[in-house]
């Protein structure tokens, strides 16, 4: 997850957003702090919440800040699209590194059920852009390959049962957080491993 001075994003008005920041009044934004402040907005107001105006008014800053870090809006879009991406791909794991794959595949399983609503709105932002489209389908392929792996070395080669964890983490990100969101994952690779 990316982190910065940034503590929280609440709504002022429809569309604008008031961020929260600790730093002085004389500090310079960095691009990494117009990126989270790009993701915050997303979570908080999807795709059209970004906007240069509304995101430098909210850091109360001026748009020339953003525009000394990003050439136009595009380019700040991609940047954000990036920087998710980087953080939602999985951690490659060695063979060597997996002594027994109920556990990994577990863990691996409830990480998706771990949400700060990220995931959720780059799906969203993805049914209307390219770009965020194609990032989302890279990580979800990479995630698919990582959990079929570990599916294949429980004996489990049902390829339905990835689509199947990756659909239940997806839609659990569009309920009301639950208490045991993190166990019901594991009950539900539990459930799959005593299918075998």
């Amino acid at each position: 997850m990316l982190r910065c001075g940034m503590t929280s994003l609440a709504p002022v008005r429809a569309g604008t957003y008031s961020f929260r920041m600790n730093r002085s009044p004389n500090t310079r934004l960095s691009r990494q702090d117009w990126v989270i402040a790009g993701l915050e907005a997303l979570r908080a107001d999807g795709p059209a919440a970004l906007k240069a105006e509304a995101l430098a008014r909210g850091l109360g800053t001026t748009k020339g800040s953003f525009y000394w870090h990003f050439d136009d809006l595009p380019a700040f879009q991609a940047a954000l699209i990036t920087a998710w991406e980087e953080t939602a791909q999985p951690e490659t794991i060695e063979e060597s590194e997996i002594s027994d794959p109920v556990p990994a595949l577990r863990q691996e399983a409830q990480t998706l059920a771990v949400r700060d609503g990220t995931d959720a709105a780059m799906r969203a932002w993805a049914l209307s852009d390219g770009r965020a489209s194609m990032a989302v389908e890279r990580v979800e392929a990479a995630r698919a390959a990582r959990l079929g792996r570990l599916l294949k070395e429980t004996g489990i080669g049902n390829p339905q049962m990835v689509r199947l964890i990756q659909a239940t983490g997806a839609g659990m990100a569009l309920m009301p957080e639950g208490p045991k969101d993190i166990e019901t994952m594991g009950s539900l690779v539990d459930l799959i491993v005593a299918l075998r």
